[in-house]
């Protein structure tokens, strides 16, 4: 039926000779009614239906005309759009025909009338997309392999390409599985009025699906890498389900089973690893049901809708270090030793000791030769000039576990290229004369530049008794040395996690509460306290000592110090800790390894490389970036970078990354996955005469079908969306040829006027016959039932 208009009466020579006769007849039928009597409303009645009659006749006498706008034939343009993805290949529950085979169907040549109508009254334009928009002539590029359903991208490409042209709207074939459309509102602003077809039907398939995988890392030795994974069901109510978690190699690492209760449910599992290798480790979760004795790969794909989505790949960074700690003491201590021990058996961490055994007071008067002002313990050693021989006043330093004999040779770092080397640095019982200005404020640049780990442990010369206060390091620690009361403490105290600290894992020592409450409740006790005002606006207190009188004191600050960390550990005699028993022993070894590992834990290095990788943009570039850095941590421009991206197949390609010129020091390429798998970026960086500076690698894991058959259900909700926001409305198959008849009638950018006569409208003149002969007809029953003349 053609869209509403409006009659209008022309300038007919009738019109009068209509409105006489019709007055007359009125007349006739006023006076012949009054002489009727009155029988109740029947006489009113009576000449209301003789009247409408009366009308009716009229009408016709004066022709009418009907006119309107419509769609001007062959000015406005008109897109069909096709979804092409492998996630079209879908059957429905109850269906024989796959959503790609309905939609071909739905697009054969010479039985879809509804695009010969289209194209009788529009300029169609046709085009395919999956990870991309393309032009077709017939649809016959249907091939149904696409790896995702960019729809969002397809209809804002659309919207611009027609941005200036007389779009009347798009019809949008598709399943409504949109891998570039979240929950939230997308963009639509601009968009001509969209009229998505619903392909498939609302009862999904059987299917178990991996919709989404993450990682996180945590310094919590007993399993510093914790894999989370969803996992989806639909139709597989009592069955049970098992989730894999494998290596590269194919090794299997654990196993959880999930028993189905529900026709469509959702489940979380967890997996704690401990990966016994560094560097980039790639590993897979994977379903399947226990029924099915075959891998997953093997399986009959009757069995479910499809098996693309029971395998996730995922990328963990476990980093190749080492990592290179210095500590620091004022005087010989049991901590050093605890920490050397804790860490022994860890190949990326080394800590390097430099120990002050005396002070710069010299113990002893020595009785050397006449004028001799140096040590005379040094005599025959070099240096042999005077001035550079080591003097009485000078500190007696031991150096441990340095990399040669040159490192710390002059004690403590003087410089940004000695000290930049480490990637934390842990104090200990040192005063602030041990150390010159520059050297305090070289160790600030140290965290807040370089961005670099520092933690300062308890002791009789730390704090504010070693007079730190108003120092460059009183700046970058996490608390303030301002003047305390000479309050009296007890004697003993107590270890306490705060509520910062319980959610923190590498303060927790067990994988439980219960567990850890139950250590903490037997830890010995505390003895010497450095004691601090307050903990500074942006740090966190993790764990406080309580006394005997309930008072709790700040035992453990951390805070983010601009490019680095920081922590102070206001507790003097930890080594109490290792002394009571050999359980207690190894609790206090791993609570240095753990303090050390999340004190060097994102510290860049000289040389660092960054893969930009988003799992929700499939199809779309890798970003590889690197940074580059001298050994002052100060940005290089003039060098050349290479990246070298190894393949799941094991092939490699070569790229050089050019510099970018909105950041000093930053180098950018990009790299096109085309295949699921793990993939590993090594970046070499040389400096002008082609010596290699350093090396940086990164890892990440592509699944180019996990979005596309992250849902194997129709999306009606998204679609009705999409017509709602754009001034469309939702078609289904079965109405595509009353649809193209009525489009020509629905607004549109360029339309044209129409007019033809009333009657010359199908069905219009007989229906006013009819309904003048039903009004006579009414009129004469009435009056013969009621007596009336």
């Amino acid at each position: 039926m053609p869209g509403l208009g409006t009659i209008t009466i022309p300038g007919s020579h009738w019109v009068w000779p209509a409105g006489i006769l019709l007055l007359a007849a009125g007349v006739l039928m006023v006076w012949a009614y009054r002489r009727a009597p009155q029988i109740g409303p029947a006489r009113a009645i009576a000449f209301g239906l003789k009247l409408l009659g009366l009308l009716a006749l009229a009408w016709c006498l004066i022709e009418p005309l009907w006119s309107g706008q419509q769609a001007k034939s062959g000015a406005n343009l008109f897109v069909v759009v096709a979804d092409n993805s492998s996630g079209m290949n879908i059957r429905d529950r109850g269906s024989e025909q796959s959503r790609a085979e309905i939609l071909q169907a739905t697009l054969q040549s010479g039985t879809s009338e509804w695009l010969a109508s289209l194209s009788e009254d529009f300029q169609l334009r046709q085009y395919l997309f999956d990870s991309r928009l393309r032009r077709t002539t017939d649809f016959s590029e249907l091939v149904f392999d696409g790896t995702a359903t960019d729809m969002g991208t397809a209809l804002q490409t659309l919207g611009k390409r027609y941005e200036c042209r007389p779009l009347a709207g798009v019809l949008l074939m598709t399943d409504g599985n949109a891998t570039d459309m979240g929950e939230q509102s997308s963009d639509l602003s601009g968009l001509p009025p969209v009229y998505p077809v619903l392909m498939g039907r609302a009862r999904p398939p059987r299917d178990i699906a991996v919709t989404n995988v993450s990682v996180s890392q945590t310094s919590f030795e007993d399993a510093p890498v914790t894999i989370q994974a969803k996992v989806e069901a639909t139709g597989c109510a009592g069955q049970t389900v098992s989730i894999d978690l494998m290596e590269d190699s194919g090794h299997l690492v654990e196993r959880q089973q999930w028993s189905v209760r529900q026709g469509d449910a959702e489940h979380v599992v967890r997996f704690r690893v401990r990966p016994e290798r560094t560097g980039v480790l790639f590993y897979q979760v994977r379903v399947a049901e226990m029924s099915q004795k075959t891998p997953p790969s093997k399986i009959d794909s009757d069995a479910e809708a499809t098996l693309a989505n029971n395998v996730r790949t995922l990328a963990v960074d476990r980093g190749r270090g080492p990592y290179r700690i210095l500590y620091v003491t004022g005087r010989p201590n049991w901590e050093y030793k605890f920490l050397q021990r804790s860490i022994s058996e860890d190949e990326q961490v080394h800590l390097v000791g430099l120990i002050r055994v005396a002070k710069r007071e010299p113990k002893y008067d020595w009785r050397g030769r006449a004028g001799e002002q140096s040590n005379p313990l040094y005599r025959g050693f070099e240096p042999t000039e005077e001035d550079e021989a080591e003097q009485y006043d000078q500190p007696v330093l031991v150096r441990l576990n340095t990399r040669d004999e040159r490192e710390l040779r002059d004690g403590f770092p003087t410089t940004r290229e000695e000290l930049f080397e480490y990637h934390a640095v842990v104090l200990d019982d040192v005063e602030a004369e041990f150390f010159t200005h520059d050297q305090m404020d070289l160790l600030r640049r140290f965290v807040t530049e370089r961005g670099g780990g520092f933690l300062m442990l308890g002791g009789r010369e730390s704090f504010r008794q070693g007079n730190l206060q108003h120092t460059p390091i009183a700046g970058i620690l996490p608390v303030y040395l301002d003047r305390l009361p000479a309050d009296r403490l007890t004697l003993q105290m107590r270890l306490h996690l705060t509520r910062e600290g319980w959610l923190q894992p590498w303060t927790r020592l067990r994988d439980n509460e219960d567990e850890e409450r139950q250590r903490l409740a037997e830890m010995p006790e505390f003895r010497v306290l450095n004691r601090i005002r307050a903990a500074k606006p942006g740090a966190r207190v993790v764990a406080t000592l309580g006394d005997e009188e309930g008072q709790q004191f700040p035992a453990l600050i951390v805070q983010r110090l601009g490019n680095g960390r920081t922590a102070a550990l206001t507790i003097g005699d930890v080594w109490r800790w290792g002394l009571r028993d050999p359980e207690t022993h190894d609790d206090m070894d791993k609570f240095w390894r753990q303090t050390l590992r999340w004190l060097i834990a994102d510290v860049p290095d000289r040389i660092s490389l960054l893969a930009k990788h988003r799992p929700d943009e499939i199809g779309r570039p890798t970003k590889l970036q690197v940074r580059a850095h001298n050994k002052c941590f100060e940005p290089l421009d003039n060098v050349s970078v290479s990246i070298k991206v190894r393949e799941p197949g094991g092939e490699s390609v070569q790229l050089t990354a050019e510099p970018v010129m909105t950041e000093s020091g930053l180098f950018e390429t990009s790299y096109v996955p085309r295949r699921s798998g793990g993939y590993v970026a090594q970046a070499t960086v040389t400096d002008a005469n082609g010596t290699e500076l350093d090396q940086a690698t990164a890892g990440w894991a592509v699944d180019l079908e996990a979005l596309e058959f992250q849902s194997v259900k129709t999306n009606r909700p998204l679609l009705e969306r999409i017509a709602r926001q754009t001034g469309g409305r939702l078609v289904e198959t079965d109405q595509l040829d009353h649809f193209a008849r009525s489009l020509p009638h629905q607004e549109v950018p360029i339309t044209e006027a129409w007019t033809r006569p009333l009657w010359d409208l199908p069905g219009v003149l007989p229906a006013l016959f009819v309904f003048v002969a039903t009004c006579f007809i009414a009129e004469w029953a009435l009056r013969r039932r009621k007596g009336m003349p």
